[in-house]
């Protein structure tokens, strides 16, 4: 992952287990692979995804509240939206 990656307040400085490019991919995109991600981990890590459609901004609002996975922080510039889930 490129440094760009690095500097979005909020969202990057938090320790994960893993993480997600989903940039440059469109709803349901993004969320299914956050999905498949969160399935790897164990109760209460994190996962950290990285998404560009303006839709994710609503989209991982919604996943969280009905899949029980806490959005813990989420954080956009320059088009570039990151979220932060910590597994339930």
């Amino acid at each position: 992952m490129d440094d760009a990656l690095q500097h979005i307040d909020g969202c990057s400085d938090l320790a994960v287990a893993t993480q997600v490019d989903a940039r440059g991919l469109n709803c349901p995109l993004p969320i299914l692979r956050a999905k498949k991600a969160l399935a790897t981990l164990e109760s209460g890590q994190l996962l950290r995804i990285y998404a560009t459609d303006a839709g994710s901004l609503r989209d991982f609002a919604a996943f969280s509240a009905q899949t029980g996975n806490t959005l813990v922080a989420q954080g956009s510039a320059a088009g570039l939206h990151c979220f932060v889930l910590r597994r339930r």
